[in-house]
């Protein structure tokens, strides 16, 4: 139909993973979320930008805390 907006079924559609990543820790705290997401940039020395830069170069990794924002936002609307 013309001049109809599709709006994109992906969760992640429009969010940065500098958002997810704010998102997770204001939700669970570093230590938490290294517990959920066994992965160094959460459980060592853990910042926001360090764990960016690991990432976004680290696609295994991305996509585990891609996965768990996903979980997170569908458990979230459960409560």
């Amino acid at each position: 139909m013309e001049g109809e907006v599709q709006k994109s079924k992906d969760p992640l559609h429009g969010i940065t993973l500098e958002m997810i990543v704010k998102h997770l820790e204001a939700s669970y705290g570093w230590e938490e979320l290294g517990k959920h997401i066994a992965i160094n940039c959460f459980t060592s020395n853990p910042s926001v930008q360090s764990s960016l830069k690991f990432l976004r170069k680290t696609p295994w990794a991305r996509t585990k805390v891609e996965n768990f924002y996903k979980y997170s936002l569908r458990h979230n609307k459960l409560k």
